[in-house]
């Protein structure tokens, strides 16, 4: 059967006609057939049809009735290839159209300003948008123009503009002053659009910026932030939830404003009813939610109060899902399960472990990344832990498959779900060494991702921890004693200080764990040596003191090696290593350096007595003197200890 349209390169060759009348007609063929029909528009814009309406728009004349007219049907066009398509968004850009449909919003036919407006704010739902620049004055003037009209899709471009540009503390504040939040206000009692689009800009502009919400919150003497909360009961499901979407960036951002329990309460019950909704809200309720509750303990228990993981559970037993709707889900389940008990437990007692189990091997990246922010926080539970119930092969086989994914982002998740289950508290770890998972760890501290490097060292740290001495003598030997060394001296701070993390938990326990810090000439403790001396980052030097406080629990040998690491020349004391971390401002240097002491000094071991006639030569038991009175109790305790134990050999 013949098709009712014209052919692609027919309707093309009419448009590139210099009868404006056949160019007007090829145009809406073109917007009839586009419309809704992502395939149509992928089509036309490899056929190249977007310059050929681009140069129609920037060659008309607005001035004439038939001008207009082809503005008007070449906007809209313009509009529908930038819809829901980037594709369209580039074209339309690199075609050059954009400046043009601004220019338009100043023709005095109001078709053409609609038009304009309506293809800009089609343009400015994309990412590639270009983005607007606050800082210079005349723009600002132009945006506020947009919001003061009563024109509403002018009103919608400006809220679109400020949700696709306003990103920085710097741009918030710039909008604050420029009275941009007064402007936004009145489109609250607007159309449906109006309303949504002023309440999404409001939360743009809020976002982590106290200063803002302080200034909002006192508008009207408060009515500008009661009208938001009204706005909460509104009939349309998109309304309500942007409503809450503002008030969650009100409270995140200043934790003065809403403090009242009843509107904590109303935002959960709101939150969890939208997830019904089949639209996209239903989508984002679970994001929103997430939000909501992210690091607040208050209202994680709230929320279970409110029968939130049953509904989401329930949720969860719909195959259909969404991929987006199911990643909301589980990051709404990773906050509410990330510091209360009773979550977790319900959590394992739903049996949403078998469905998040799935999860793990789910096509769609963003879900697997989901599932495993989601293990994570079940797992951080010791009774959990404690019961095996991560620690076997349904599990641990696809997380392990993750560390080699394609996508970056599902290794990291993998790998912190990874870091929690491992600990385990029980001493079989054989599990994960038979599913190949040190292999991966291993290659993973290889990353040229600093992420990547970050998170595997800290899953072996948290793999050592406690572990017996096979099982350390099995990670050992796959690193390499070369690769630790170099890890120590990583170019990241964050992976140094795990690194010194893994060795303490290497040489932690019987005397033949701390000969690792030994191996091959001692690289290693040449390592933790060099970053002793010049640590950038407090945690480091902390990390590095333990692992030198475990060495020095050992035998005589261990013990002599780390004076001579701390005291390689005899000269003043005062300039020692050990002198400074003692005198440090940070309690926490303090307590680490001092158990160094306390396990260089048991009257015990034999070289006792030598190494504290040292100690005292250099000043160091002075120092230690002086520290049983300091300010930090920790630091108070290892200090009466060590000096205890150095009276034990009277004052020579």
């Amino acid at each position: 059967m013949p098709s009712s349209h014209p052919s692609s390169d027919l309707i093309l060759h009419r448009l590139s006609s210099s009868d404006y009348e056949i160019k007007l007609k090829a145009i809406r063929e073109i917007k009839n057939q586009i419309i809704g029909n992502r395939t149509k528009k992928l089509s036309y814009i490899k056929l190249g049809a977007v310059p050929s309406v681009a140069d129609a728009l920037a060659t008309a004349n607005s001035d004439s009735d038939f001008g207009s007219n082809l503005i008007v049907q070449s906007a809209a066009v313009l509009g529908s290839f930038a819809c829901g398509v980037d594709q369209g968004v580039r074209a339309v850009l690199d075609a050059g159209a954009f400046p043009h449909l601004i220019r338009f919003l100043s023709a005095a036919d109001e078709k053409v300003v609609d038009a304009a407006a309506r293809s800009l704010r089609m343009i400015y739902q994309s990412k590639l948008a270009p983005k607007f620049d606050f800082y210079k004055e005349q723009n600002m003037d132009f945006l506020l123009s947009l919001l003061r009209s009563e024109n509403e899709n002018l009103t919608g471009l400006g809220a679109g503009v400020i949700i696709h540009s306003c990103e920085t503390s710097d741009e918030q504040n710039i909008l604050c002053q420029a009275g941009s939040l007064e402007k936004l206000i009145s489109g609250l009692d607007g159309s449906i659009n109006q309303r949504d689009a002023s309440l999404e800009s409001l939360a743009t502009i809020l976002k982590n910026n106290p200063e803002a919400v302080s200034k909002f919150a006192e508008l009207q003497n408060g009515r500008a932030l009661r009208s938001v909360i009204e706005l909460t009961k509104d009939r349309y499901s998109r309304t309500r939830l942007l409503a809450c979407l503002c008030l969650i960036c009100i409270k995140n951002s200043s934790s003065c404003h809403l403090q009242d329990i009843g509107i904590k309460t109303k935002l959960i019950y709101i939150l969890l009813e939208l997830l019904d909704d089949s639209s996209q809200v239903g989508e984002e309720a679970s994001f929103a939610f997430s939000s909501l509750v992210s690091g607040k303990e208050d209202l994680q228990k709230l929320a279970f109060e409110a029968n939130a993981i049953d509904k989401f559970y329930n949720h969860l037993q719909n195959c259909a899902l969404h991929p987006k709707r199911l990643e909301g889900i589980f990051l709404a389940l990773a906050e509410l399960c990330s510091k209360l008990e009773c979550c977790r437990s319900k959590f394992i007692s739903l049996q949403v472990l078998n469905l998040l189990i799935s999860a793990l091997t789910h096509d769609e990246a963003n879900v697997r990344t989901a599932a495993c922010k989601c293990l994570k926080s079940v797992s951080r539970s010791i009774k959990n832990l404690s019961a095996g119930y991560f620690m076997n092969e349904r599990i641990v086989i696809p997380l392990v498959r993750l560390l080699s994914d394609l996508s970056t982002s599902v290794q990291v998740a993998a790998l912190g779900a990874i870091s929690n289950i491992v600990v385990d508290f029980t001493p079989d770890k054989s599990t994960f060494i038979q599913c190949g998972g040190i292999k991966e760890l291993v290659q993973l501290t290889k990353s040229m991702d600093s992420s990547l490097r970050l998170n595997a060292v800290w899953s072996l740290r948290n793999m050592v921890f406690l572990a017996d001495r096979m099982c350390k003598e099995a990670i050992f030997m796959e690193l390499t004693v070369s690769s630790v060394a170099s890890l120590i001296c990583d170019s990241e701070p964050s992976v140094q200080e795990q690194a010194l993390g893994l060795v303490c938990n290497f040489v932690d326990g019987c005397m033949d764990c701390v000969e690792f810090a030994f191996a091959e000439d001692g690289i290693i403790l040449d390592a933790v040596g060099r970053q002793l001396w010049k640590f950038s980052k407090m945690e480091i030097g902390i990390q590095g003191m333990y692992v030198l406080s475990n060495i020095a629990s050992g035998n005589e040998f261990h013990k002599e090696a780390i004076m001579q690491l701390l005291f390689p020349q005899a000269e003043n004391g005062s300039h020692s290593l050990l002198s400074q971390y003692l005198q440090s401002n940070d309690s926490r240097l303090r307590t680490s350096a001092a158990w160094v002491i306390v396990n260089l000094t048991v009257p015990a071991s034999p070289g006792a007595f030598d190494r504290v006639v040292k100690l005292r030569n250099f000043g160091i038991v002075s120092q230690i003197k002086r520290m049983i009175s300091d300010s930090c109790m920790d630091v108070k305790l290892r200090a009466r200890l060590a000096f205890g134990q150095i009276n034990s050999f009277g004052d020579s």
